[in-house]
């Protein structure tokens, strides 16, 4: 056996024992297939398996397929032009929401995976984005659409998907079982068998797929390396986090859960290097990085995910801009583990979910959650709730858009709204990883209330569908805030992708200052280049003479240079919310 095939008979064996062989045989038809049918798979910048595949270049945007809509064009064509025309090459990357079928979720509750939902567009234009864009897709892979093929034949007891759903009788119990949502874990469904209860984590419509079978495996490896051949290059591993299922547990990243990420891990460096996995778990900080599996880098390179999401940096960052102190995300910033060159962060505030607050467990009283809780609320938004094992519920998440967010301080609106909005975008930027911005960041949407009240679903607050041309005049008339965002935003985009120092590998240091201040260095990276990145945090001044020992001594140690000296000055005093990039060299 090769390396490659010892690896995945062990992975397969922790997952199916005695069956471990035929899985294997059967997943390496799958390789083989690839390998003869694909010409284009590998992505260009892949040059070893071990090689990192990112660069301060690397810069992507989450948005749906029909965020941007116009006429009868479809909306996979619209969202290239827009991305083209308004952004060119200060993206490198952008994350298209499931584009699938679908019957509920805005596209999570899966129908046909191997299917471009027919009202966006079709493969073609996939590919098109592909061509322009490295393309993140999701592999939905929790769960599906209760109207997939795969669960009528559930219902009538035929094959393949007979055996593809998890049974559980109705009262055992499922106390012990993390939730993320406050629906009843077990749905009752009307089979030719009778009524039967299946496990549906997040919604009676999206019905948990069984993975102790390894038919399911199967089904998605195929999957998986079908959206390679159609030109996507990243993948992300939706709700991964709750995939294997055993009762008298948590039911929430177990064992095999990991050994699963890392078997397609395995896969995909094998057969695609340059392909990357993104974990998608909203949980505590300590939870959401067990998933690039560092424990084990004593044995050799890492071996899970290559990037996770920075799921506690958005509500961290709204408590530090609405409180005015920078202490809490200092000590966070500071806790972070120095992280191998395969493994990196997805830095972002805002995406087509709600602001966690579950990753604020141990990082935050549960008073200052409250408070910025009940802060969100005055400025528009809605908190939803999930279920405890005692049957109580707590909050999950936060729906209000980030430029809505920004609104204010606990002290309420204010008029500075705009520059505490880029401040945040500016720390996002600076912070060691890769930078994904969502749609409506990018555009400073206001709250889609009339989105909740058509849909019924707080999360549609902040998925409102623009039209192309009502965007475009937006984005081109100097007296609107969308204005004024999209074009700084893009000028810091601009900035940050020619700065070396913003590699996702280059060193990052939180230097020590007053509440008020967060300085963070990059770098030096291997000429000694470094950057510094200071970003006054509050609606007030603030004299960079009372910065303190540390920030001092960095400020005197090198001769430092504003990145951009057309924008940036040399002044002692910060005005509120101000951000100032310098750069040294060695």
């Amino acid at each position: 056996m090769t390396i490659f095939e010892q690896t995945v008979h062990r992975y397969l064996t922790h997952l199916y024992g005695p069956r471990a062989g035929e899985v294997q045989r059967r997943i390496g038809q799958h390789i083989e297939h690839f390998r003869t049918t694909s010409t284009a798979a590998l992505p260009v910048s892949a040059t070893s398996k071990n090689a990192p595949t990112w660069s301060e270049k690397d810069q992507w945007v989450i948005c749906y397929g029909d965020s941007i809509v116009e006429d009868d064009t479809p909306p996979l064509a619209v969202l290239d032009t827009f991305l083209q025309r308004y952004l060119g090459d200060a993206i490198s990357g952008v994350h298209v929401l499931p584009f699938f079928p679908w019957s509920s979720d805005d596209g999570f509750s899966v129908i046909h995976y191997r299917e471009v939902n027919s009202e966006l567009g079709e493969w073609a234009h996939i590919q098109t984005l592909a061509s322009h864009y490295d393309l993140m897709a999701d592999l939905v892979l929790n769960h599906v659409s209760r109207e997939s093929l795969w669960f009528v034949d559930y219902l009538t007891g035929s094959l393949p998907g007979r055996d593809y759903f998890i049974e559980v009788d109705a009262d055992t119990d499922v106390s012990q079982v993390t939730r993320p949502r406050s629906s009843p874990l077990l749905v009752p469904i009307s089979t030719r068998r009778g009524t039967r209860h299946v496990w549906a984590t997040f919604s009676e419509d999206q019905i948990d797929l069984n993975f102790e079978n390894p038919d399911v495996l199967l089904e998605f490896v195929g999957i998986l390396l079908f959206y390679l051949q159609q030109g996507v290059r990243i993948i992300r591993l939706d709700a991964v986090a709750f995939l294997w299922k055993r009762l008298g547990t948590s039911c929430i990243h177990l064992p095999e859960t990991h050994t699963v990420v890392r078997l397609l891990r395995a896969i995909v460096d094998e057969i695609a290097p340059g392909t990357l996995l993104i974990t998608e778990t909203n949980v505590p900080h300590a939870e959401n990085i067990s998933y690039f599996g560092l424990e084990r880098l004593a044995k050799g390179a890492p071996d899970e995910a290559h990037m996770v999401y920075q799921f506690a940096l958005p509500p961290l960052l709204l408590h530090t801009l609405t409180r005015g102190e920078a202490t809490t995300i200092q000590t966070w910033l500071n806790s972070l583990p120095v992280l191998p060159e395969q493994c990196t962060y997805l830095n972002f505030t805002a995406s087509h979910d709600g602001i966690g607050v579950r990753p604020l467990e141990g990082l935050l009283p549960d008073h200052e959650r409250d408070a910025l809780l009940e802060l969100m609320h005055r400025f528009g938004g809605f908190v939803s709730m999930r279920s405890n094992p005692d049957g109580s519920d707590t909050p999950y998440e936060i729906n209000i858009t980030w430029f809505e967010a920004m609104r204010g301080t606990r002290r309420g609106p204010d008029p500075w709204q705009i520059a505490r909005f880029l401040c945040s975008q500016a720390i996002m930027l600076s912070l060691q990883g890769i930078p994904a911005l969502y749609i409506h960041t990018l555009t400073g949407t206001l709250n889609d209330v009339e989105g909740v009240e058509r849909s019924g679903r707080l999360r549609s607050i902040n998925r409102r569908r623009w039209q192309l041309d009502e965007l475009a005049l937006l984005i081109e008339s100097p007296s609107t805030p969308t204005h004024d965002v999209f074009r700084a935003l893009h000028r810091l985009l601009e900035q940050r992708r020619q700065e070396p120092c913003f590699h996702p590998n280059a060193p990052q240091r939180v230097i020590e200052t007053p509440p008020e201040l967060l300085a963070i260095e990059r770098g030096p990276i291997h000429n000694g280049r470094r950057l510094l990145a200071l970003h006054n945090v509050t609606d007030g001044k603030f004299d960079l003479a009372h910065a303190g020992d540390a920030l001092n001594q960095a400020l005197t140690q090198h001769h430092w240079q504003p990145l951009d000296p057309l924008t940036a000055h040399h002044e002692e005093t910060l005005p509120p919310y101000a951000v100032r990039w310098l750069v040294a060299e060695a």
